[in-house]
Order: C-alpha cells, then structure tokens, then sequence
C-alpha cells in the first residue's frame, strides 16, 4: 500500500468528509489518494480561506476539520488560520507537504520548518518520517484537536513519505468520557450559590457544546438564576429567555455590568481568558463576591480573572450536579435589581431601530438583518465595528447561529466561515456580514462560492475605512488619519465572479431585498453603505453614561 492511500484510509476511519485547500506537487500523491476517495477536496483560492472553512466546520460540528496546503509558502499561509482555530477552541488539522526528507536535488529552496512554525499555534505538530508513523499519528492528530479544549494541530507528509509503500492500517477510535467534576467541588459550589443574595449565571464559549448547551437551558428553567452571554457564548440559550441580562460586548460600563457589579456570585460557565475578558475582577472583590468557574480545564490565573472555587471536569455533567442539588433546597436569592437593569437595557436596544438615514445606522442594519433571518438562519460576522453592534444589540436563539471571533479576532474570517457553514447546512439560511477592509482580504472565495453553487448571501458593509481602528483612533483623541480606503464598485466586482451584485440606496430597501436574495438561488453580495458617526457617542459615552444611572 502507498503511505498516501493509508493516510487516506485513516482520514476515513475518522468520518472526514472535506479536505479543504490548495495542493501543490508536494501533495500530488496525496490529491490522487484523494480522488479515489469518498472524502471530497473544497478547492479554494487561498490556504487561509480553507483554514478558516476548516476551524469552522469544526466549531459547527465537533469534529476535525481539515486542510491542507503545500510546503513553504502554502503553510505558512496556514498561520493565521491556525491561531483562530487554536485560540477559538476549534478543532482543525492542517496537513501540509514537504520537500523528499530522505534526499532531495533541490538544496532549500522553498524549504521551511514548517513543524517548528506550527509548535506555538497548535496542540500537536509533527512531521510524518515513514509509511510506519502514519496511523498513529493521525489518530493522535484528531484525538488532540477533539479533545477539550479542542484546537488546531498539523501533520506533514513529506513527497517521497507519500510515495513510500508499505504496510499498515488506521487505528481506531478508542472509547472514552470526559471526566467528571469532583463531588466535593461541586457541593462547594452550591453551597456558594445557595449562601449568595445576587448570583449571576455567565455563559462563554465552553458553553457551546451539544449536550451542554442542553443541561444550561434545564438549570436556567428550573433554578431560574439570571444569566449574560459572552460574545463567543451568543445563542447557547435562547438569549429571547426572560432570565437573559445581555451580552458582555463591551469589557466594562454596559448595563450588564450594573448586573456583574450587583452579582454578589458569578457562576462562570465556559470562560476562559483566551477571549476577551468580559468583566475585571479586582483584588478587593475577593470576600464581597465569588467567583465559580466550571470548564473543562482549571482556570487560567489572570490580572482580570482569578476565581475562588473551580469546578473542573465535564461541564454538563457538572452543570447537572448543580442543578439537582439546588432543587433540592430553598433559596432567598433577590433579583429584584437584575429584573430593572433588564427592562433598562431592553429599551435601550430599540433605540435606532427604525432610524431611517442614509448612509445605513448601525442599529437598524441589525434590527433588519434579526427580522428576515429564521431563528436557525446562521450569521458569520467578520472582524469589524460591527461585530459590536450585532454582539450587543441582535438575538441569537440558537448555539452556533451567530459565528463571531473574540479570540483572535481576526479579520478575513467572515465569508469562508459562510462557505463552510453553508457546506455543513445546506438546508439553512446563511449569511456573511463582511466590512469592506475584512471581506477584500478573502473577496477572492466568492469565485469558490460560486463554483460551488452555494445560496449564499454576504451583506457587505461600506465606510471605506477599517472602521474599528479608526474609532479607537477618536477615543483616544488622534487625528484622523491612515485608515480611509478606495474600494472597487463591490455590484460588478460579485459580477465579475458570476455572483449577483445589489446595491442599497435607502433604509427601507434593505429587508425586502435580504428577502428577495434569500428567496432567490445563488451567491448575493449587497453593498451597504454604514454611517459609523455614532460610534464614539453611543459605544464610549450614552451606554456608559446611561447604565451608570442604574
């Protein structure tokens, strides 16, 4: 058996569906094991586009995406890609190729050491050195990226590697669980919740997990604890719920933070200090409130985070725990507080809903885009201003239907996590929310959007500016400077790609031509003027003004 045909062969013994990526000689053999595979190869435009597709399928189901590019600059276009998946908590193998390992007549040309790059952004990193390496180390590539808390790893398969032949056969799958939270850990928790006045429910990304996401809706119904959502935490409970205070979109000054600042216990679902921190402790809240961490790994002790009781294990096992204990006894907990805060921050997310200028307000692009979207339609937000506004001011009803990065935040990310989102549900309403400078810099996917023959609709929104740095530029009271683009006309560049270009020319004409592009076949791209004026005022200065009141 050829080494690339057993290497295929362990891709299927782990339900690998697509390969997505670019292959280059070095793969050759691998592309041609490929081909007579039932796994099928997503040809893309660039190697961090199928990252991105990769990190994405992963984080929409659990298991391994992979990717695949060639050696040297293939790889290493592999960089950033692997960072988000490995700072998002999304499981992802890139296999790359190499140059022969065993003699080569090339010197070092194109030559880099692709595992030593890798050994910073992944879990696991190895070089595939003969034909005998390739079922363990490809079991052992998915065992790491799968396992919590789920990341990024890489395997190369060096040319003449692949050519080997040889004997072999994939090694399976072993059974195992998640450990369990310790008894004595979990009692101390409750026994904390029970004793607190104010106890908060905060839900992040390690939330967002099946049977998790399951256990935390049962605890909020029956317990009845309020609860805030992270941005990577949207959606694990439907965030309409009358217990939902909001999403931490802002680090401090937002009206949840009235509530965190009134929460005399937090109870820390998820979290961990990879994404951005949504509240500060302080040293001198040590004693006035606890904070419980329940995640799959101990805490990571931080400046901002360093809670007083771990719950570490399985998180909805441990939830479970939780939630049988608390039934079991009689509460005097007073959310009196939490219920004003909620109906303050309720109306002040309907203000500018309906605001009809033009350019676009920020608000009312939101409040469109929630009310021609199902509850299971899937947003994937590029890196921009206005992740801000959708974290803080659209509803997620449903885990994985607003696909935004706080972990690395990468700009780029948007349309391929709408390609690959479209790819695992097809059957789903998708849509990629994409500013100018982020949607130019993987615009080139809409070629394998199309090919592909995707119903896709990328809602592209226009300042000419990379929006955000320019804004923080304001804050911190700079000139502005260095931030303005010159962008093409976006209507016949979709055109150019055979996707149907529109064009916005008022407020009212944005939520009947989303429905029109949902209704109609094929890839849409909409070009939507944003008028960011407000950002200063709104984001720096009404919401922290407003919620001080409280």
């Amino acid at each position: 058996m050829k080494a690339s045909d057993l290497f295929v062969k362990a891709l299927e013994a782990e339900k690998v569906e697509y390969v997505f990526g670019i292959p280059g000689e070095e793969n050759l053999d691998l592309l041609e094991s490929l081909r007579r595979s039932k796994i099928k190869l997503v040809l893309t435009r660039h190697e961090q586009a199928a990252g991105f597709m990769a990190a994405t399928y992963g984080r929409l189901t659990g298991k391994t995406g992979v990717c695949l590019a060639t050696l040297g600059p293939g790889a290493t276009n592999f960089v950033t890609a692997a960072a988000y998946a490995q700072l998002g908590g999304m499981p992802m193998l890139m296999v790359t190729g190499q140059k022969p390992i065993k003699s080569s007549k090339q010197g070092s040309f194109q030559i880099v050491d692709v595992v030593r790059m890798m050994e910073p952004l992944t879990k696991y990193t190895r070089s595939m050195v003969s034909i005998g390496n390739i079922p363990a180390s490809v079991r052992e590539a998915f065992r790491r990226a799968e396992e919590e808390r789920p990341g990024a790893v890489h395997l190369e398969l060096p040319e003449d590697v692949a050519h080997e032949e040889g004997d072999g056969a994939p090694i399976p799958k072993s059974f195992s669980r998640r450990p369990i939270a310790e008894e004595k850990a979990v009692e101390r928790a409750v026994e904390a919740i029970r004793e607190a006045k104010y106890p908060l429910l905060m839900i992040g990304a390690g939330g967002n997990r099946k049977t998790t996401t399951k256990m935390l809706r049962e605890f909020v119904d029956q317990i009845g604890i309020p609860f805030f959502t992270t941005q990577m935490g949207k959606g694990v409970i439907d965030e309409s719920h009358p217990m939902w205070l909001g999403n931490a979109t802002l680090s401090d000054g937002d009206f949840v933070h009235r509530a965190i600042d009134h929460a005399d216990c937090i109870i820390n679902i998820g979290h961990d200090v990879i994404e951005k921190p949504p509240f500060f402790m302080r040293s001198g809240d040590a004693g006035e409130k606890t904070v419980i961490h329940v995640n799959f790994l101990g805490a990571q002790v931080d400046p901002v985070y360093f809670p007083q009781i771990e719950v570490v294990g399985d998180i909805a096992n441990a939830v479970w725990q939780m939630k049988e204990l608390l039934k079991k006894s009689e509460q005097n907990w007073d959310f009196s507080r939490f219920k004003m805060i909620k109906e303050h921050f309720d109306a002040q997310l309907a203000k500018g809903q309906h605001d009809d200028r033009f350019p676009l307000y920020p608000v009312r692009i939101v409040k469109d885009v929630y009310d021609t979207m199902p509850k299971d339609g899937i947003i994937c937000l590029d890196n921009g201003m206005y992740k801000i506004w959708f974290a803080r001011y659209y509803r997620a009803h449903e885990p994985n239907s607003i696909l935004l990065d706080n972990a690395l935040a990468s700009m780029g990310a948007g349309l391929p996590s709408a390609i690959a989102s479209k790819i695992v549900h097809p059957d789903r309403n998708v849509m990629a929310v994409c500013g100018d400078g982020g949607f130019m810099m993987n615009s080139q996917e809409l070629e394998t959007a199309v090919r592909l023959k995707l119903n896709l609709v990328i809602l592209l929104l226009r300042d000419d500016a990379f929006g955000m740095i320019r804004w923080k530029q304001e804050n911190m009271n700079f000139p502005d400077y260095g931030m303005t683009l010159q962008n093409p006309d976006f209507v016949a560049y979709a055109q150019s790609y055979g996707a149907t270009g529109h064009r916005v020319d008022s407020a009212a004409a944005l939520a009947p031509l989303i429905r029109e592009c949902f209704a109609t076949p094929g890839v849409h791209l909409i070009d939507v003027p944003i008028d960011y004026s407000d950002n200063e005022r709104v984001l720096n200065r009404e919401i922290k003004r407003l919620s001080a009141q409280l």
